[in-house]
This record gives C-alpha cells, sequence and structure tokens, in this order.
C-alpha cells in the first residue's frame, strides 16, 4: 500500500507571484458559450461568433439575381441522447442547428411565387458537456 503526499512547492524567485492563473477551463466554456451565444435570446444576440458566420455568407442569390436565401435566425435543439447514452453507444454528444431561412423572388414574372420562410436543418454540432469536454 502506497500512499502519496503533495510536495510543497518552493518559489526561489524574487519576484512574487504577480498574476493569478486564470481557470483555463472556465475560459473554454465560456468561450463555447459565447460562440454560440447560449445564453442570449435571438432578438438581442450580437453580431459575432455563428451569429456573424451567418450575416456574413447570407443573402445568397442565384447567378441572374431572381431568387434570394436570406438568414434570419438560427436556433440549436436539445442533444437526442444524454452524456452517459453517447459514451455507452459511441456516438458523438451534439445538437442538432437548424436555421430559419426565407427563399424570396426578385423578378415580376413570377407572380405565382409565394416567398417560403422556412426552419431547415444544417447539421449536428458538437456539444461541449458541463465540465468542458467533448463525447
Amino acid at each position: 500500500m502506497s500512499s502519496t503526499k503533495l510536495k510543497s512547492r518552493v518559489n526561489f524567485g524574487k519576484i512574487k507571484n504577480l498574476a493569478e492563473t486564470p481557470d483555463l477551463l472556465e475560459v473554454q466554456i465560456q468561450s463555447f458559450k459565447e460562440y454560440f451565444q447560449l445564453e442570449t435570446t435571438p432578438d438581442k444576440r450580437n453580431i459575432e461568433g455563428l451569429f456573424r458566420v451567418f450575416k456574413e455568407n447570407f443573402p445568397i442569390t442565384d447567378t441572374r439575381n431572381i431568387f434570394m436565401l436570406e438568414f434570419l435566425d438560427y436556433f440549436i435543439d436539445p442533444p437526442r441522447y444524454t452524456i452517459e447514452e453517447c459514451m455507452e453507444r459511441g456516438l458523438t454528444y451534439a445538437v442538432p442547428l437548424k436555421a430559419k431561412l426565407r427563399l424570396s423572388c426578385n423578378d415580376e414574372e413570377h407572380v405565382d411565387f409565394q416567398t417560403i420562410v422556412q426552419d431547415v436543418f444544417l447539421g449536428n454540432i458538437p456539444y461541449m458537456t458541463p465540465r468542458g469536454t467533448f463525447v
């Protein structure tokens, strides 16, 4: 039976510890939340992170500028499986990313075309666990 004892550190430096070491795990978790703006309501999102990526790439038009696909908002649904279920099944702990898009027509010849607003599934995004890890 072995017991491990924590050894105390001795500082021989002349300069005392001036800066506290940041909680690096908390920095990582906060960065993830800010990228997806998880704690921000959709109407109050800043143009940064994932929202900025969408805003920079939309609207998309066809070559003749007749049809235009516009980004309105995105949302993340709850994960399908729990962290434990993903670990047991060998799956990625992920959440579905969906975007609300609007398809409109700028051509007056297409009078019968109605603007379509629809939620579109874009893919599954690996989701960070509360411990700051990915499964």
